[in-house]
């Protein structure tokens, strides 16, 4: 695992806003009709499918905030590689909240699984390259954070959090300032010494005209794993070279080949596949 866990100052909001969105205007009340008050439960999170963990903590708030009384032990931590049948925690405690929390639970976590599940796979298709895999800003309102957490938890590394962390120049800012060079000029005016600024180019003489004028980085939009390599010879370190477009596991390993320093995909956030994990009933 390469990510930190997210402090639970962070994660309550969210958790808070989807419980309350799932409870509605009165409360569980399928579990309120047919659950004995004082009934317990013991129950596991198990792995269906192979896949990376991620999103423990937001599902173990989810039972703690619907009752303070459920105890959640992890077996398998974040990060863990999982495959069917693996325990990924135990919950324990009044059966009426843990079967209240589970949905909420169970969306936070295989979501996150999902997409740490999505960057592990990528990562792996460019094992013994250079590259890195990177997210973008395609990520779901209201779970950026979430979502960015779950890339590195995957082994991948995040790109900016928003607009306002760095400068990133795409086709239609170049085309409303007038251009490649006029673009970066403008924007190197306008920020602090500390901000990096990256422009995205669709072709090598775009490319020729950033290096004139420096640039921090260089977004390589499209092209072959052929251009991509002409283009890194051409930015010959002066430059991080990311690569972005058609991005899966069958055509990362050629791109990174091409020798570039960073592939972005936006799917890893935006389309992830949920891992399946269930919570199964002890007893």
């Amino acid at each position: 695992m390469t990510a930190s866990p997210l402090p639970t100052l962070m994660l309550e909001p969210v958790v808070r806003a989807a419980l309350l969105e799932d409870l509605g205007r009165a409360g569980d009340i399928t579990t309120d009709a047919v659950v004995p008050v004082h009934a317990r439960a013991e129950t596991a999170l198990v792995a269906r499918q192979p896949g990376v963990v991620a999103g423990l903590d937001l599902a173990a708030l989810a039972f703690r905030l619907v009752d303070p009384g459920i105890t959640v032990a992890i077996d398998r931590p974040d990060g863990t590689r999982l495959e069917p049948g693996d325990r990924v925690a135990t919950i324990k405690g009044p059966a009426r909240g843990v079967l209240t929390a589970e949905r909420v639970a169970l969306n936070f976590l295989g979501h996150l699984s999902g997409v740490a599940s999505a960057t592990a796979t990528l990562v792996k298709a460019v094992a013994g390259h250079k590259a890195r895999i990177c997210c973008t800003r395609k990520t779901m309102p209201g779970l950026r954070a979430l979502q960015k957490y779950a890339v590195r938890v995957g082994g991948g590394v995040n790109h900016r959090l928003g607009l306002d962390d760095a400068v990133l120049i795409k086709d239609n800012h170049i085309a409303a300032a007038g251009g490649v060079v006029p673009v970066i000029q403008a924007a190197r005016r306008s920020i602090g010494h500390l901000v990096k600024i990256e422009v995205e180019v669709d072709t090598l003489d775009q490319l020729e005209e950033a290096l004139t004028v420096g640039i921090d980085a260089v977004l390589l939009d499209n092209m072959t794993p052929e251009t991509l390599a002409e283009a890194v010879r051409l930015i010959d370190g002066r430059a991080i070279a990311e690569a972005s477009g058609r991005i899966t596991p069958a055509t990362a390993p050629a791109i990174a080949a091409a020798g570039v320093d960073l592939i972005s995909a936006g799917w890893l956030t935006h389309s992830a596949s949920v891992l399946d994990i269930g919570l199964d009933w002890q007893q």
